[in-house]
């Protein structure tokens, strides 16, 4: 069994990389593409540190679906936003989040890849449902709100 895990998934943003950026690194604007908001409406959300990029956390606690965790932005540039993922529950884990925005004239490829080692929990639970297939379809998701959101921003200017 694997000790390691990398689930990546990609897309073309009919937008520059800028309105990408802007939606991946300020963790407010999560609310308008991630896939996983959808698991509790109602869960508890807490930001803190800065506004965006280098040092913007977010916690969160909801339901089963939801967990609870934080995300902190540990590095951000132009092309790149890093992201310490810490799950508390169903149990607990690192990732390492990672989006990677490459300028192809007004468009944008958005490569988005989550990876971290595998814990017993994690290796149990893969047994029955893969990293690949726990990941890969919200990750999926993501992306094309992500796209919608950013080609919506970039149509109002």
């Amino acid at each position: 069994m694997a000790s390691s895990y990398a689930v990546r998934r990609e897309t073309i943003v009919l937008a520059p990389a800028d309105r990408v950026h802007a939606l991946v690194v300020d963790f407010r604007s999560w609310r308008r593409w991630s896939p996983w908001d959808d698991l509790d409406p109602d869960m508890d959300r807490t930001y803190s540190g800065a506004d965006a990029g280098v040092g913007a956390r977010y916690a969160w606690s909801g339901n089963r679906k939801a967990g609870r965790g934080h995300m902190e932005i540990t590095d951000a540039t132009a092309q790149r936003v890093d992201i310490a993922l810490a799950f508390e529950k169903p149990f607990p884990s690192t990732s390492t989040v990672t989006s990677d925005l490459t300028p192809e004239g007004d468009e944008t490829h958005v490569e988005w890849t989550t990876s971290g080692d595998m814990t017993l929990g994690m290796k149990v639970f893969s047994l029955v449902k893969p990293m690949e297939e726990l990941l890969g379809p919200d990750m999926e998701k993501g992306l094309v709100r992500l796209k919608a959101a950013a080609e919506a921003d970039a149509r109002t200017t």
